[in-house]
């Protein structure tokens, strides 16, 4: 686990502290996280995430998953 500091839920993020936070919820996105998952592991809404994701300049992946092939 890192040493992240624990961040109180709802509290504002603001300078280096926002930085960081989106910082480490674009390395949990890109691992493959969904937005959902990302809030819940860094204590932020979903809200609050996606704009942290789009300040990090993350490109969103499409909704839906993945299209099941037709049965044949």
């Amino acid at each position: 686990m890192t040493d992240q500091p624990k961040l109180r839920r709802y509290a504002h993020l603001r300078g280096t502290t926002r930085t960081e936070t989106a910082r480490r919820a674009a390395d949990l996105y890109g691992q493959g996280c969904t937005i959902r998952s990302v809030a819940a592991q860094i204590g932020r809404s979903y809200g609050c995430t996606r704009a942290l994701l789009l300040e990090a300049g993350v490109r969103l992946r499409e909704r839906g998953g993945h299209l099941r092939k037709a049965a044949t």
